[in-house]
């Protein structure tokens, strides 16, 4: 028997008990009131019409309410109705996928984004087993844990690999609700999930690129390292021995520099192709950074191994790269350190070729060096310079020194040379061969170079207002500082705040620094030209200058290297350069100014092949201002 029926038989049974008790309590209230016959008939009439009138009251009010009550189940059923659809709708349209099973673990429904991902049809699933899906990547241990967590938490979420109906495996994230009836009792899964491939995709290429240069394709520094480690853990179990070589490519910054960073883009990955063919296979290759790759060796016992490896790499690099319209020439230099007998550790063994790497391009470039301990500790001592060079530009502790430059022809000094030096707290006065590399190799030189030159132009005002007679003050400018393009307005800005006029100003550039980019150069120096300074070439003879360059450089001055003036008068070849440069430069309208003069018989010499000035001991060592003489 239905609610409903059960609900009006309710309500008949206490209508007819209201009834009975209405009439019988009337009854007995008649009875009290009147004994006439007739009035009696009166009162029973008058009481039924009051049991009327009451039971249409009665019958009224329980139909309104009986109405109100349909109406608004009425409007709940809508309102369910319209969540129902709203429900049916976003479960159809949600990019996630949806499957639903009995208790049993049978699919009762599935929504289209799980046919869209898994590529099963509804009919083809229902009433199948989740089980269908399974990729064999879990073993039964991880089922029967999401199960227990469903048992006590009602809801599993985690990864899961399944497999789709074409095969493929594939990642989900999915999570599994456990869903319970009015009275409790389990009545349904509803497992939501989503496909993560291309999350997945996205954390290996991140991973890629944590590891590997995005340039080349190689390891990168931190992939190398750790393959390092490993190799040596396996090395000393094996008793074996390994190799670690540094390369590093020469002159590689003009490369960018002239040429533009996409050609050296495209060389750097010709040269990471290039050592992959050399190296072949079991070999290990890594771009650590900039133009610098790394190479482990494994098995390789002996230093002969790893040298004819680090030769057969130079030679290959000077092979022509060939690309689009370019042919490039370039040179590389290696460092070579070997476990167990220089380190026994991937960061020392790093540390001990770099060291190596830095002496292969101090004994000239294009070639291999091999580790020393006494590199460790030139290695050491240069960051240690390093570390204090810094401090000494911050504490003030460098000093200008000035070098007298005379006329040959009548012996007067005309001109003075700004040198640095460093005044070191503890070891004193320190030459500039032990810290100008290393201001260069760290580029503090560039720094260096404008604080000369800003003290430079202060000690010539002061000594143009003493009415000291100069021609001029030479300043040296580095190669780093050169190819900053904003040099002209350094000088520009110096000059300014000095009140120096610009034609007391000589700026020595050194002629590999103008042969490295000629053109960058010649713009460079028009500009600084522009401002009224001379221009001059210092150690002239000792690069590899284009003569049709060289014209067309607006340069004044060329100064003779030290090194063709040691051997004069005596030797005949530095007679014959000498000669030579000095025919060049009065051909082009240029000065001649010889550097290391330190005997009477070169200055004479000088002088006879009618070079104009000349520089060195002979004439007076670099001094501080104050104790530079005056004639």
């Amino acid at each position: 028997m239905s609610v409903s029926v059960r609900d009006a038989l309710r309500m008949a049974a206490l209508y007819v008990v209201l009834s009975i008790l209405w009439l019988a309590l009337a009854e007995v209230m008649l009875h009290g009131m009147a004994d006439d016959p007739l009035a009696l008939a009166v009162g029973r009439q008058i009481n039924v019409v009051l049991w009327v009138l009451f039971s249409a009251v009665l019958i009224y009010v329980s139909r309104v309410r009986l109405l109100n009550f349909i109406g608004i189940g009425a409007r709940l059923r809508c309102e369910d109705r319209e969540r129902l659809r709203m429900a049916a709708a976003v479960f159809d349209s949600t990019l996630e996928g949806v499957l639903v099973t009995d208790r049993q673990g049978l699919i009762v429904h599935v929504n289209r984004a799980f046919m869209r991902i898994t590529g099963y049809q509804q009919d083809e699933v229902i009433g199948q087993r989740p089980s269908k899906f399974k990729s064999g990547r879990h073993g039964q241990a991880f089922y029967q844990q999401i199960f227990a967590t469903l048992a006590e938490q009602g809801e599993w979420s985690g990864e899961i690999w399944n497999r789709r109906k074409s095969g493929e495996i594939y990642p989900q994230w999915q999570t599994i609700c456990a869903i319970r009836n009015d009275d409790g009792e389990l009545s349904h899964y509803v497992a939501v999930f989503s496909d993560i491939s291309a999350i997945k995709h996205s954390e290996q290429e991140l991973a890629y690129l944590a590891h590997h240069d995005p340039l080349t394709g190689l390891p990168n520094r931190l992939l190398f390292t750790d393959r390092v480690e490993q190799a040596l853990a396996a090395a000393q179990a094996n008793k074996r021995g390994c190799a670690l070589l540094l390369l590093d490519l020469d002159h590689f910054q003009s490369i960018n520099d002239g040429l533009g960073h996409t050609i050296g883009d495209q060389l750097l990955k010709l040269v990471g192709e290039r050592l992959g063919e050399v190296l072949g296979n079991g070999v290990t290759l890594a771009r650590l950074g900039g133009d610098e790759f790394g190479v482990l060796a494994e098995n390789c016992q002996q230093v002969g191994q790893a040298g004819k490896l680090a030769q057969c790499i130079i030679e290959r690099m000077r092979e022509p790269f060939l690309f689009e319209e370019n042919r490039l020439f370039i040179s590389a230099s290696v460092g070579i350190s070997l476990f167990p007998s220089d380190a026994l550790s991937a960061e020392q063994l790093l540390r001990n070729a770099d060291a190596a790497l830095y002496k292969a391009k101090s004994n000239g470039r294009a070639c291999y060096a091999l580790y020393t301990e006494e590199l460790t500790a030139h290695a050491q001592q240069r960051v240690e310079t390093a570390g204090e060079l810094r401090r000494a530009l911050e504490q003030d502790e460098l000093r200008v020194y000035f070098q007298p430059v005379h006329d040959l022809a009548t012996g007067r000094q005309v001109g003075v040379e700004t040198l640095v030096r460093w005044q070191h707290p503890q070891r004193g006065l320190v030459p500039p061969g032990e810290f100008i590399p290393i201001a260069e190799r760290t580029g503090l030189i560039a720094e260096i170079d404008t604080w000369v030159l800003r003290q430079a132009c202060l000690q010539m005002v002061q000594w143009q207002a003493e009415g000291r007679q100069l021609a001029f003050v030479a300043v040296n400018i580095s190669s780093r500082l050169f190819g900053q393009h904003e040099l002209y307005q350094q000088v520009a800005e110096v000059l300014h705040d000095t009140g120096l006029a610009p034609a007391l100003l000589e700026l020595e550039v050194t002629e590999s620094a103008v042969m490295e980019d000629p053109e960058v150069a010649l713009e460079q120096l028009h500009r600084l030209r522009e401002l009224g300074v001379t221009l001059a070439i210092d150690d002239f003879g000792t690069g590899y200058s284009s003569l049709l360059r060289l014209k067309r450089l607006p340069v004044q001055k060329l100064k003779i290297d030290q090194g063709f003036v040691a051997g004069l008068p005596l030797d005949e070849d530095d007679i014959a350069i000498v000669r030579v440069i000095i025919a060049l430069a009065r051909s082009m309208g240029m000065q001649v100014h010889a550097e290391g003069i330190e005997q009477a018989e070169q200055a004479s010499f000088l002088l006879l092949e009618q070079c104009q000035l000349g520089q060195g001991y002979w004439f007076g060592r670099p001094v501080p201002a104050a104790d530079l003489r005056w004639d």
